[in-house]
């Protein structure tokens, strides 16, 4: 029912002097940037130089082999002009949780990063629009809310980049999240581990990664079990019908075919099950509903649950020729969500329909990417994208109809489409000290709707003075809507029923236009000492926005016909010797006007106010921050301990007053912890190497605090943020 769902060469000339502005968030200990604005680690030689067993290899030398094709794989897709805040190895260790802390947990530390519930964040005032790279190659969206397919220990480091970025990014760009896997030639060896304690909280995993010939591996499983696995309705200690159980698996395979040519396969599995938070005291959808429903439980004991299932595999072949770089990959993403409403009829009693909701999307595609070293002052790069997809919907309800009488009504439907989009760009250096990024993307969508454009985009990068990098660019920015968006052409299905909608208009989602302007500056102070500013302005037509309409978490799309985003970030971080500290505030501003497509989801008396006025997005957060720092003791020995804190900062999402999204939610502030012992060779045995005890504490001084009050555009249920928890752990390495 569609009202409820919701080179062999080193580094050019060009290259090194096109420095991005880039914040460090955590200790980027045996990190360098490069002038592309990505970095690079020393640890990719040291480790692999490892051992008699590289030296007994029929592959060519693998210690340069391995770091040379990682470096070249690394120049196929640099960010310059854009805003790249990196997450070394160390410190994605080093983040209260390590490990096991959640990809959007990690994310949180960076500037401009707003909170929300189910997993969500929002970055520089846009919803959900971001997207996931593994060693480059994007995933296409999926279904998934509230679950992790990606997780946190899969990754040797990772990139946050935001602002105007080059033309190679398309379809989702508020941030691009890319992912530099672990792999079996710089992580060789096992660890497992135990990670637990309150609600439930248990958390085993393991990883192992090796190396034979040519070939490399590596690959890491997890189970998570808790009592927390969507955020708590009400602002008590324990959320009430909270169960979730995770699966999750990740591998990498690789095949060095010569010193130019090298073959990977990343695949990974994901399936979570979810009870769904009760909220107690609500009233019944109509006045005699107690009487048509004697069996119906209390708000507070319904039974709820949602499942998700994600599936991926990205096979990729890369190869050096010559002044040549290419990269070219095909992959496929599998993602299905079904929504169990409660088997008593409670759904019907309290929303006035009770539905078996499934969706599921398969979507199938295929990158290239090249570098073509022209000339010590012009490297150009072009590739394209291509995924093709099959979005399935289908729901079984139960709705009353005029007689107060039980009917059911099936609704579904499918639809194969596909994205598109070719680019071609110029890294051009005419000066020493300046580097002009140029290019043009083409993309197009041919699914619920059908559309295209051709996009400019430019960045400047000028290193004006000793350790300062200004950079401004801009950015023309076309992104389709999420497939998953459901038409409303079964509406009349359900008139005159418990479930009829306000409005029965439903304008098909469109793709979004953007004009982007970004400007911002680096300096280093000191050794070891950043600081940034950066400021942006987003001028949008169909401003994609999304939300939760009905009790199946689903997050259905829609249009703003205008809207308008700005902002601006601040930046520090210090890392010397044993300490690393780092800051970050952002201040931003997301509106919008016209709500033009799927406008069944919203009453009307808001559409009405709306096509005339403008309005705070429901995800529009005026001031953000983080805040963190570690220090670690007896760092030069074998048993160092380190102490690390974080704190998230944020001024409240939007809710509704006598407008809607006219108020806001009351501000917040949390505070984790983390205690971490580390014993080199503690049991003495040559298969067992260090062991890690570690104690982790989330919302230190237990501050209630909610995300979201239930109220808003598009907004579900109210939902805060978790209490104080205390977890444990210990990891051994072998």
């Amino acid at each position: 029912m569609t009202r409820l769902w919701f080179s062999r060469h080193p580094l050019s000339p060009a290259m090194l002097a096109a420095m991005t502005v880039l914040t460090p968030v955590f200790p980027l200990v045996a990190q360098t940037t490069t002038g592309t604005g990505v970095l690079t680690t020393d640890t990719t030689t040291t480790q692999v130089a490892d051992t008699d067993a590289t030296r007994r290899s029929s592959a060519p030398d693998a210690m340069t082999v391995t770091a040379r094709l990682d470096r070249a794989r690394i120049q196929l897709q640099p960010s310059t002009g854009a805003t790249v805040h990196a997450f070394s190895r160390k410190a994605l260790e080093t983040i209260p949780g390590g490990d096991n802390a959640g990809l959007n947990s990690v994310l949180l530390q960076a500037p401009g990063v707003a909170q929300d519930s189910y997993g969500q964040i929002h970055v520089r005032g846009d919803h959900n629009e971001v997207q996931f790279r593994l060693d480059g190659v994007q995933l296409p969206e999926g279904l998934n809310v509230f679950g992790q397919t990606l997780m946190t220990r899969f990754a040797d480091n990772l990139s946050l980049s935001t602002g105007a970025l080059p033309v190679q990014y398309g379809f989702l760009q508020a941030a691009v999240v890319d992912i530099t896997t672990k792999n079996g030639a710089t992580n060789k060896g096992g660890n497992v581990s135990i990670y637990g304690g309150a609600r439930d909280y248990f958390f085993p995993s393991a990883q192992y990664g090796g190396q034979h010939g040519r070939w490399d591996y590596f690959f890491t499983a997890d189970y998570v079990h808790d009592r927390v696995g969507i955020e708590n309705t009400t602002p008590s200690f324990n959320a009430p019908h909270d169960l979730s159980n995770q699966y999750h698996f990740l591998g990498h395979l690789r095949y060095t075919v010569d010193e130019n040519t090298r073959i990977s396969l990343i695949a990974g599995v994901s399936n979570a099950e979810y009870q769904l938070p009760n909220i107690g005291g609500q009233p019944m959808f109509g006045d005699d509903y107690s009487s048509l429903l004697p069996q119906a439980p209390g708000s507070d004991n319904l039974n709820e649950r949602q499942k998700e299932i994600t599936d991926f595999g990205i096979l990729s072949l890369q190869k050096e020729i010559g002044a040549f770089s290419l990269q070219t990959s095909v992959f496929s993403r599998y993602s299905s969500l079904g929504y169990s409403p409660d088997p008593n009829m409670g759904d019907l009693a309290y929303m006035g329909i009770s539905q078996h909701a499934e969706r599921s999307v398969m979507s199938t595609g295929t990158q290239s990417d090249v570098t073509w070293r022209v000339r010590p002052d012009h490297t150009i790069r072009f590739g394209f994208q291509v995924f093709a997809e099959r979005n399935i919907t289908k729901a079984d309800a139960t709705v009353f109809n005029d007689a107060d009488q039980q009917v059911n009504i099936h609704t579904g439907n499918g639809r194969t489409g596909d994205i598109y989009g070719l680019y071609v760009q110029d890294e051009w250096r005419p000066l020493h000290n300046v580097t002009v990024n140029y290019g043009l993307r083409f993309d197009g969508v041919g699914e619920y709707t059908n559309e295209h454009q051709l996009s400019p985009r430019i960045n400047v990068v000028w290193r004006a003075w000793k350790g300062a990098s200004l950079h401004a660019g801009y950015s023309r920015y076309f992104t389709p809507p999420p497939f998953e968006v459901v038409g409303g052409s079964d509406l009349q299905q359900f008139a005159n029923t418990s479930a009829a909608t306000d409005v029965s208009r439903s304008d098909t989602v469109k793709a979004e236009r953007d004009h982007y302007f970004d400007a911002g500056i680096e300096q280093i102070i000191l050794p070891g000492w950043r600081v940034s500013f950066d400021a942006y302005y987003k001028l949008a037509h169909n401003l994609i926005d999304e939300g939760q309409f009905g009790a199946p978490i689903i997050l259905s799309g829609f249009n703003y016909r205008r809207g308008q985003v700005n902002g601006y970030e601040f930046s520090t971080s210090y890392d010397r010797g044993p300490l690393s500290l780092y800051g970050n505030f952002a201040w931003s501003r997301a509106i919008g006007k016209d709500i033009t497509s799927a406008q069944f989801n919203f009453d009307g008396d808001d559409l009405k106010y709306i096509s005339q006025h403008w309005i705070h997005l429901d995800h529009d957060q005026r001031w953000t921050a983080s805040a963190g720092g570690s220090y670690t003791f007896f760092y030069r020995s074998g048993h160092p301990t380190r102490i690390s804190a974080t704190m998230v900062y944020g001024s409240g999402l939007r809710q509704d007053s006598d407008v809607p999204n006219g108020g806001v939610i009351p501000q917040y502030a949390t505070f984790n912890m983390s205690l971490v012992q580390s014993f080199r060779d503690l049991f003495h045995s040559r298969f067992l190497r260090t062991t890690q005890l570690r104690l982790d504490v989330t919302n230190l001084f237990d501050h209630p605090y909610m995300l979201r009050s239930g109220t808003g555009v598009g907004v579900g249920a109210p939902q805060y943020g978790l209490r104080r928890t205390i977890l444990t752990g210990i990891s051994q390495s072998f």
